[in-house]
């Protein structure tokens, strides 16, 4: 019997490369990534009794997470699945830390997919994460996910002087780290330049700017006991925040509730921000990504594309981040797109991360959001 307070642990991670995958649905690319987790933790379906999983703009069933347990051949005694937008990956793995210290389950698969780029047509992929907005004072007048980060991102220019080119200089830095990752679904690289003469989709927003749509796969195993891992790391640390869902009823356009989030995270952790030594924050946007490190304490306002720029969030540098390419260039498949960031941060703190890995951290910050910067988790990792 798993006793109440026991210690979560990162017991294994799995990916299935982002990008294209034609006639794959939801289900195969889920399954490939839990089975792929599954190795990496030394454990079989028989040793997982809890499942926790998101949702499928492609595969709206109304009970995912039974069917995929059927599917993929595990028959779970807790399974639950939840929606959160972007930030539902690291919320998952926030229930899963929750039901191992409740003593709710012993191991718990966490697991998301989507074939959202070949799975469902362009429109029908606007119109369902257009849903997002309000149904009455937002939906009606057409914007698209892009417009609402765009209406976000001239705010937050106006207030803290953050301009076109800070912007352009992160999505360069995403890009020239998923050079290193060959499972990257853009590994050209790019320039500054280029990224602000791209296509303009939302202004200030160019086509750079914003990440493309992906499918793909992710999965991780929490569980109560290490023993027998191969590549451990405690999870210490959780926390979420949610201070409005729509805009048009945001109390901010500058301030989101990001820092405080991660703050009670790493306080659960017994951390501080200045025990940090690498970092995984959502990036949907340019802006996303800037407006969530500023608010966080990993750059100050209106500073983001200059520490980039300068090498700060480099593989070398003083906060590694997001060292697969991130949302902008690893790629965005949903659920699972997020997700990515804590396989990689598992690598990185392992040591198994191969060309692009970094020095290796003992103790890392874990960001999402979802909506329009309206739901945040915050997760802490450490080594053992």
């Amino acid at each position: 019997m798993t006793t109440m307070s026991a210690q979560p642990w990162l017991l294994g991670s799995g990916l299935t490369r982002y990008g294209r995958h034609d006639g794959r649905s939801t289900l195969d690319l889920m399954s490939e990534a839990a089975a792929a987790a599954l190795a990496d933790a030394g454990l079989e379906r028989g040793d997982i009794d809890g499942l926790v999983c998101g949702y499928s703009t492609t595969m709206p069933h109304i009970m995912l997470a039974t069917v995929f347990a059927e599917h993929f051949g595990v028959r779970p005694t807790y399974a639950h699945a939840i929606q959160m937008g972007g930030a539902t990956g690291f919320g998952l793995v926030m229930l899963a830390h929750l039901l191992i210290r409740a003593g709710a389950a012993r191991r718990v698969l966490v697991v998301g997919g989507e074939n959202r780029m070949t799975g469902q047509s362009r429109d029908s992929s606007i119109q369902a994460l257009a849903q997002t907005g309000h149904p009455v004072y937002e939906v009606p007048l057409g914007p698209t996910i892009p417009a609402y980060y765009g209406l976000v991102a001239s705010r937050y220019m106006h207030e803290h002087g953050t301009t076109e080119a800070d912007l352009a200089e992160l999505a360069v830095l995403m890009r020239r780290h998923a050079t290193r990752h060959p499972g990257a679904q853009f590994r050209e690289p790019i320039t500054r330049d280029q990224v602000l003469a791209s296509r303009p989709i939302a202004w200030p927003l160019k086509i750079l700017d914003c990440c493309p749509v992906s499918d793909g796969g992710c999965a991780v195993v929490i569980g109560n006991d290490r023993a027998g891992a191969p590549n451990p790391l405690r999870l210490s640390g959780a926390a979420q925040h949610h201070a409005s869902q729509h805009v048009s009823a945001a109390p901010s356009l500058t301030e989101f509730g990001a820092g405080g989030c991660t703050a009670r995270a790493l306080a659960q952790a017994n951390r501080k921000l200045i025990d940090v030594e690498a970092a995984a924050i959502y990036d949907s946007f340019t802006i996303t990504l800037t407006i969530l490190l500023e608010e966080i304490g990993l750059a100050p306002r209106g500073k983001a594309g200059r520490c980039a720029a300068g090498g700060h969030f480099d593989r070398d540098g003083r906060m590694p981040l997001n060292l697969h390419g991130g949302l902008l260039s690893y790629g965005h498949c949903g659920v699972a797109g997020a997700m990515a960031h804590l396989a990689e941060m598992h690598l990185q703190m392992t040591g198994r991360a191969g060309a692009r890995q970094a020095r290796r951290a003992g103790v890392a910050l874990l960001h999402g959001d979802g909506g329009v910067l309206s739901s945040h988790v915050s997760l802490v990792l450490e080594a053992p």
